[in-house]
C-alpha cells in the first residue's frame, strides 16, 4: 500500500477511535507517541458525526418525530459512535439502526420505537432499490392452468413484514402529514412497501396478503401463493387480493412453469 493510503486509513482510524496515536508519525516532530490531538481532527469527527446524525434523522423521520429532536439526536449520537459508516454514502445510513434500539435502554419505556425504526428502513430501502417496470393486468390474462403454474418475480424495491400487534397502523398514521391521535391496535397487522413509479407506497397488509407474498418471495407458484393465502385466511377475497397486489406493482415478471 502507498503511504498516502497507509495515511488516508490511520487517518479513518484515528476518527473513529478518537485518538491521535494512528497518524502520531504523519504529525510534527512525531515519533508515533503520545501527541496532542491537532484541533483540525475534532473539526473532522464532528462534521462526520452531525453528518451521521442529519443522515439518521433523514433516514428514520417517524421515530424522530415519535421522540423528539433532543431525544433522537442524542441516540443517533450514540449510535454513530458504535456504528460508524462504512462508506462515504449516507443515503441509506442506519441499517442496524432497529436492532441497537432494541438494546437501547432509555427506549425502553418506547418498545414499538423499534419496529417503527424497521419500517422506515424499509421505506428507505425501497426508496433507493433498482428501478423495474410493474407488470400491467393484461400479463396476467392467461389459461387458468398456465396462470396458475407462472411464478412471479416481485419488484426489486417490494419490502414487506408481520407485526404480532397494529404497529404497522401506527407507522402510516405517524407519518401522516398531520397526525391526529395515534392508537395501538392489539390486531396483528402486516406492511406493505414498494416503489413501482418513482413514488414509495405503503400501506397496510392482511394475513393473506403476507402469506401470498412471503410465498411467491420463496419461489412459488401463483397457485402455490393463492393456496398459502386461503390457508391464512379463508374468508379472503382472493381476486380481490390478487388485483390490489397488481395495482400495487408488486410483481415484475412471470417465468411460465410446465401446467402439468
Amino acid at each position: 500500500m502507498s503511504e498516502l493510503g497507509q495515511f488516508q486509513d490511520a487517518f479513518v482510524a484515528a476518527l473513529h477511535a478518537r485518538t491521535v496515536a494512528p497518524i502520531a508519525g504523519w504529525l510534527p516532530g512525531g515519533d508515533g507517541g503520545d501527541e496532542a490531538e491537532p484541533a483540525g481532527l475534532a473539526v473532522y469527527r464532528n462534521t462526520i458525526a452531525k453528518g451521521c446524525v442529519d443522515a439518521l434523522a433523514a433516514n428514520f423521520p417517524t421515530v424522530a418525530s415519535l421522540v423528539g429532536d433532543d431525544w433522537f439526536r442524542a441516540a443517533a449520537a450514540l449510535f454513530a459512535r458504535e456504528h460508524p459508516p462504512a462508506s462515504a454514502a449516507l443515503l441509506a445510513y442506519g441499517e442496524a439502526f432497529a436492532d441497537w434500539l432494541e438494546r437501547f435502554p432509555p427506549a425502553g419505556d418506547l418498545p414499538y420505537l423499534p419496529a417503527m425504526a424497521q419500517l422506515d428502513r424499509m421505506w428507505t430501502t425501497a426508496l433507493f432499490a433498482p428501478e423495474a417496470e410493474p407488470l400491467a393486468a393484461e400479463a396476467f390474462a392467461l389459461a387458468p392452468d398456465i396462470l396458475a403454474a407462472a411464478r412471479p418475480r416481485l419488484h426489486p424495491s417490494l419490502a414487506f413484514a408481520w407485526f404480532d400487534s397494529g404497529l404497522p397502523g401506527l407507522w402510516l398514521a405517524a407519518r401522516e402529514p398531520a397526525p391526529g391521535e395515534m392508537t395501538l391496535s392489539e390486531d396483528p397487522q402486516g406492511a406493505l412497501v414498494v416503489r413501482p413509479d418513482h413514488v414509495v407506497h405503503s400501506r397496510r397488509l392482511d394475513a393473506a396478503g403476507f402469506a401470498f407474498l412471503a410465498s411467491a418471495r420463496d419461489g412459488a407458484a401463483l397457485g402455490e401463493a393463492i393456496t398459502a393465502a386461503a390457508q391464512a385466511d379463508p374468508a379472503a377475497d382472493l381476486a380481490s387480493l390478487f388485483a390490489a397486489l397488481i395495482a400495487d406493482g408488486v410483481f415484475v415478471g412471470l417465468d411460465l412453469g410446465d401446467p402439468a
